[in-house]
């Protein structure tokens, strides 16, 4: 009889206002810790979120077999802490890194036998970053920074149940009224869902270059103007 090796994956998750760390152990979550507030506290939270979960499973930075990243769309700043975090940590300890995209991430929160999911995560103003998952989390339609509108997504509303999950379904809810439109925005993309993703990866050796792994942003960074006069 085979004995498969248990494997132990660190998974960061840093997109939204969320700051999500868990465990796995071969394809299983074991610990989680994650903090979500008004603001973006992930520079203060992270690490101690990554040393509670080893400590909360008995286990050391040494017994981790690679590091899990949610790779964006999303925030600028959480993106990069995340990032950054999980990079250092790849060289630190010579693992492999895993990327997962963010919105894949987010649509894994959602159990249903029909219809489609749309996780939605809050951009500017009527803009959302968006895609479309089926009910096996399977992605059919491309990730893209979609600006909102009373039209948004009518042919999916006409064909059944769509389930609009994350930051960005607030917004959505605001401006789109259809009997077959289900709103949960108060989901966010948490490393809870990361552990089967994620193992499926090691296990096929999908691992990102470490030295020139980059957040996904989609977008090119817009910056705001300070109101101090100099």
């Amino acid at each position: 009889m085979k004995f498969l090796r248990v494997s132990y994956l660190l998974h960061i998750e840093t997109a939204t206002r969320n700051c999500s760390v868990s465990l796995s152990k071969s394809g299983r979550m074991v610990a989680l810790k994650e903090f979500h507030s008004g603001g973006y506290s992930h520079a203060e939270k992270l690490h101690v979120f990554l040393s509670d979960v080893l400590k909360e499973a008995r286990l050391s930075f040494e017994d981790v077999d690679g590091i899990v990243v949610g790779k964006g769309p999303g925030s600028y700043t959480g993106l990069r802490i995340g990032v950054s975090a999980a990079k250092g940590l790849c060289f630190a300890l010579d693992l492999p890194l895993i990327a997962l995209e963010t919105l894949s991430i987010l649509a894994q929160s959602v159990r249903i036998s029909k219809g489609c999911i749309v996780p939605m995560l809050d951009a500017r103003r009527w803009e959302v970053y968006c895609a479309v998952f089926d009910p096996a989390h399977t992605q059919i339609s491309d990730t893209e920074a979609l600006v909102l509108d009373a039209n948004s997504f009518a042919d999916l509303l006409e064909k059944g149940p769509v389930y609009f999950v994350g930051d960005g379904a607030q917004k959505c809810g605001e401006i789109i009224r259809h009997p077959n439109a289900f709103f949960l925005d108060e989901v966010y993309p948490s490393a809870r869902e990361m552990a089967v993703l994620s193992y499926e990866k090691f296990q096929n050796k999908e691992f990102e270059d470490v030295a020139y792994f980059e957040p996904f942003y989609l977008k090119d960074f817009v910056g705001t103007k300070s109101q101090k006069r100099g």
